[in-house]
């Protein structure tokens, strides 16, 4: 239970010191300080500082013997991973505005990029999954759990389910919007798409965004990191379950549109994890869901690009 609280206490302080940061930033850059990264930055690092010490009073508490095995874990076993799990999530979205954030101000300030330009909406969007990884890393860092990370060359079995799900995740996509436009059930857009939509360019520029960093790092949160934590105590039919939920849930805040034209949105979404989180369990491999999530997202960019040049 010791480790348990000090691990917990390590995530706080890093996420304060995230938010703390971000808040300083924006309110500096408002009152036009030339030294808002600075301060921000700052801030960053004494929520650093404090949860690196969280973490070495950990290693001198040391790991405490591990309970006898058990078939089913007990009610404060499985709140613990879920709470974990809740707070992985917290930090990638905190990480990714932080990085966001200071990124985007250092370009900007050194003339390198020029706000609301298609360079500046890419390069936000490559810093924002650099925040999930930098998350998911810390996380790791702080709690040692390093065997969450199940990474390795996919076998030819791999490959085969690379292939099948990528085609599963498309033929679901395009039989979801058949039936719900059937039932006239209005949809929320995604701001990736509506950016799109203004200047087509940007889904070809998020192509490799999608490969690269879109599909490893959210496969890194949500696979690798939440089914992996709640697989040890809920099991991983649950797993899978709580961990497509939290997937469709957090693509909420990057919706537009109504509350109503958004649930349906949210619900697919959650359907997707389904076959995302059922790949990685099969596998135990997360090269595969990562590689079928930046394809299917390619997909759907060439396909939205054809449709917003009239090609499609």
């Amino acid at each position: 239970m010791v480790n348990e609280l000090l691990v917990v206490g390590a995530m706080l302080h890093l996420l304060g010191g995230l938010v703390l940061g971000t808040l300083v930033h924006q309110d500096a850059s408002l009152r036009g300080s030339d030294r808002a990264t600075e301060l921000g930055a700052a801030t960053l690092a004494l929520g650093l500082v404090f949860a690196v010490g969280y973490y070495l009073r950990r290693e001198r508490v040391g790991d405490l013997p591990p309970d006898a095995e058990r078939h089913r874990a007990p009610f404060a076993d499985r709140g613990w991973d879920l709470l974990r799990s809740l707070l992985l999530i917290v930090a990638a979205f905190l990480a990714a505005t932080a990085v966001v954030g200071l990124g985007m101000s250092a370009l900007i300030g050194a003339g390198i990029l020029a706000r609301e330009t298609l360079e500046y909406r890419v390069v936000a969007s490559v810093f924002q999954f650099v925040g999930f990884g930098l998350a998911v890393a810390g996380y790791l860092a702080i709690t040692g759990e390093w065997d969450l990370l199940q990474v390795k060359r996919p076998s030819l079995r791999g490959i085969g389910l690379i292939a099948v799900g990528v085609l599963v995740l498309v033929g679901a996509q395009l039989v979801i919007a058949r039936l719900l436009t059937a039932f006239s059930v209005e949809v929320a857009q995604n701001q990736v798409v509506v950016t799109g939509q203004r200047d087509p360019r940007y889904f070809l520029y998020m192509i490799p965004v999608a490969i690269l960093l879109v599909g490893p790092f959210e496969e890194l949160v949500f696979r690798g990191g939440v089914q992996g934590i709640l697989r040890r105590t809920w099991g991983p039919s649950v797993a899978i379950a709580l961990s497509s939920v939290l997937f469709g849930v957090v693509h909420w805040v990057a919706l537009t549109g109504g509350g109503g034209s958004r649930v349906p949105y949210v619900t697919v979404a959650a359907v997707l994890g389904l076959v995302l989180g059922y790949l990685y369990e099969r596998t135990r491999n997360l090269v595969v869901p990562a590689v079928v999530h930046g394809l299917y997202n390619t997909v759907l960019f060439g396909a939205q690009y054809l449709s917003a040049t009239g090609m499609g």
